[in-house]
């Protein structure tokens, strides 16, 4: 996994950032682009569990704010201090299966453990832009 190390880093750094009063389980996310761009997230909690938002979608919604679409996209990484490794929940899934390409490398880690996977191992057969028309 060296050659993730560096958004690994990131997202370990960003995970520093979470605002976890409720949960108390801190996670980080950082997209990085092709033009080696890095965009990190955070997770943040909300008392009204739904209005919470996710470390992922923190740093992709990010990088598409700053004008990248998902080919621009080289790779993601969320991480997590929990004791497993920290996989996108179903919106963040979603959310992902939408924003990046299929094949866009998502690193997970939690220091102990690692794991490359992509979104069509996370969420097959999802439901998405093409499925609309």
């Amino acid at each position: 996994m060296d050659k993730y190390q560096d958004i690994l880093d990131k997202a370990f750094e960003a995970m520093e950032n979470a605002y976890a009063p409720y949960s108390k389980y801190h996670v980080g996310s950082c997209v990085l682009t092709k033009d080696k761009k890095y965009f990190i997230g955070a997770n943040i909690e909300n008392a009204s569990y739904g209005l919470t938002n996710c470390a992922e979608r923190n740093a992709i919604f990010q990088a598409y704010s700053n004008g990248y679409r998902k080919s621009d996209i080289e790779a993601i990484a969320i991480v997590s201090d929990g004791k497993t490794l920290a996989t996108p929940c179903g919106a963040c899934r979603q959310v992902l299966a939408e924003l990046l390409e299929k094949n866009t490398p998502i690193v997970l880690s939690n220091k102990k453990i690692e794991k490359l996977t992509d979104i069509e191992e996370l969420l097959p057969m999802s439901f998405g832009e093409e499925d609309l028309r």
